[in-house]
């Protein structure tokens, strides 16, 4: 694909030329699936901030609260005494742009007025009935990612008839929502939600069909590291035995039209774009 003018919030874009840019995991939770209780002080995350922007990552993306399948909800004023100091931290000492996972509109807000500079919302603000005025006031870059249910039921939502024209057309919904409710369209991306309420043959069309994802007309952001339909394909049943796995998937769709790679290792990352995209140019 050509160039792409990704929007990162606060006035800030990643000019997405000939590879993805990648937007580092920063989770600062005791149960997140891959790295929770990794990162459970400030000096930690911090660390972990600097050492994915020497691996170039673009942004890093910091959640207070686990969204795997079965998590429970955490108080919001849990998670913003997680989130918040972090946030001013990484912003203040390593000055990366800095996304805020979160579903939470006073999260949100404490996190952007913190310096997050990006809302990165599970539930494509349905589930926190003022996110999306708490989105629109800001200016923060929004992303929308597809999910049916929470996290908590998830699973029993995975039933499609056509999981492409589907998520689709619900992606497509939410970001008409987004954009009644104030939030520019210049401002926003999606994320199809690889694992979220979808299995292994879910996730894999999906993966087969990232061009009419594209098409939706917004900057693309995918997840997919670590993932449990990784781990299905290759009998990893933890996480991080699945790095490998993520690294060839990447290497795989390299080429495609996605805008951020959402990554626990932005190191293997970039590895594996750069060798996929030279043999790319190379046939």
């Amino acid at each position: 694909m050509g160039s792409q003018r990704v929007p990162l919030g606060r006035g800030r874009f990643f000019e997405r030329t000939d590879r993805p840019g990648l937007m580092a995991i920063i989770n600062v939770t005791p149960d997140s699936f891959s790295d929770g209780g990794e990162c459970v002080s400030v000096e930690q995350a911090v660390a972990r901030a600097r050492a994915a922007v020497a691996q170039r990552a673009v942004l890093v993306d910091i959640g207070g609260e686990s969204t795997r399948p079965g998590a429970e909800p955490v108080d919001y004023a849990e998670e913003e005494r997680r989130v918040v100091p972090v946030v001013r931290a990484v912003v203040e000492r390593v000055g990366v742009p800095v996304s805020v996972d979160t579903r939470c509109a006073a999260v949100f807000s404490a996190a952007y007025n913190a310096g997050a500079c990006m809302l990165n919302d599970v539930s494509a603000l349905a589930h926190d009935a003022d996110m999306a005025a708490a989105a629109a006031r800001s200016e923060a870059a929004v992303l929308l990612m597809h999910m049916r249910g929470t996290p908590q039921n998830m699973d029993t939502h995975a039933h499609y008839n056509d999981v492409v024209a589907e998520v689709c057309a619900e992606l497509s919904e939410r970001l008409q929502s987004a954009e009644k409710a104030g939030v520019p369209r210049e401002r926003l991306l999606a994320d199809p939600g690889l694992g979220f309420a979808k299995d292994t043959a879910h996730n894999l069309t999906l993966l087969q069909h990232l061009p009419e994802l594209a098409a939706l007309g917004v900057p693309l952001v995918l997840g997919l590291s670590r993932k449990r339909f990784l781990g299905a394909l290759c009998e990893r049943s933890s996480p991080a035995e699945r790095a490998d796995a993520t690294v060839a998937l990447i290497a795989c769709i390299a080429a495609e039209p996605i805008a951020l790679l959402r990554v626990h290792a932005p190191g293997p990352a970039q590895d594996a774009l750069a060798v996929a995209l030279a043999l790319r140019a190379n046939t």
